[in-house]
């Protein structure tokens, strides 16, 4: 059986800030479907190499390929137009404006909605009915976002800008969606809830790359995962196999 290309690979990355190396040149890649996960301790260099991929941070060296393409100094508004759409680090909602006005953020970042370009009637209304949709399916998978729909995203919990943050991402209708540290900050009942979303979005056959410190967590829901350590892979296996892996457990699942 033939294995498909990767959707991403990533190539003796390297990441600089000034004279401090964050990332040594690291290789990974994902393949379309899969959950991979990085784990590693807090200044690994986890957020550094899900911001490089997002065009937020210039690598050094190295090369990133998404679609068999080379993005590798592409700016960050065109790999989002691209498909790679990340859910940063504390969720960075807009606060003052409405949990719908967020979310169509996420639309116009990936240029839609469409119909507010559309040059004919019928091209603009079938646009902005198929925007609508869209954005109809994000509440019916959040149902507290439509209950809060005209409310500031600045009121909400913490669970909840989470997961308007995930939506305003699905929105943008991502090839690879990238969440960085999804569980921060949050209580123990909101962290199961929100790998439960995770879950859900797996099994709608989303590809997934997620940067997590709650190692326990993410490996339940990867299919492979890779282990940063002061800039550097230093391991990488199935979820399975790491879960059961005695360095795995006694640095990060003890």
């Amino acid at each position: 059986m033939a294995v498909s290309a990767p959707l991403l690979r990533v190539e003796h990355l390297e990441v600089r800030y000034e004279s401090i190396i964050a990332l040594r040149s690291i290789s990974f890649a994902v393949q379309p479907g899969q959950v991979v996960a990085l784990i590693g301790a807090n200044g690994a260099g986890k957020s550094t190499t899900l911001n490089t991929l997002s065009g937020l941070v210039r690598a050094f060296a190295g090369r990133i390929t998404f679609d068999n393409t080379d993005i590798t100094y592409w700016n960050a508004a065109r790999i989002a137009r691209f498909g790679l759409v990340q859910v940063p680090e504390g969720r960075q909602v807009i606060a003052p404006m409405t949990v719908q006005e967020n979310l169509e953020m996420g639309q116009l970042v990936a240029g839609r909605p469409f119909w507010r370009y559309a040059t004919q009637p019928a091209q603009w209304f079938a646009a902005r009915q198929q925007s609508h949709r869209d954005r109809d399916a994000i509440f019916k998978r959040f149902p507290r976002l439509e209950e809060r729909r005209h409310q500031k995203a600045g009121s909400l919990s913490g669970g909840e800008q989470q997961m308007l943050a995930v939506g305003r991402a699905l929105l943008a209708r991502p090839r690879l969606l990238m969440l960085d540290e999804p569980s921060m900050g949050l209580a123990p009942l909101l962290v199961n809830e929100i790998f439960e979303i995770i879950r859900d979005i797996k099994a709608s056959g989303e590809t997934i790359l997620i940067v997590e410190q709650n190692a326990r967590k993410v490996l339940e829901v990867a299919d492979y995962a890779y282990v940063l350590d002061r800039g550097q892979i230093v391991k990488e296996g199935s979820a399975d196999a790491l879960r059961v892996d005695d360095e795995v457990i006694e640095a990060y699942l003890g």
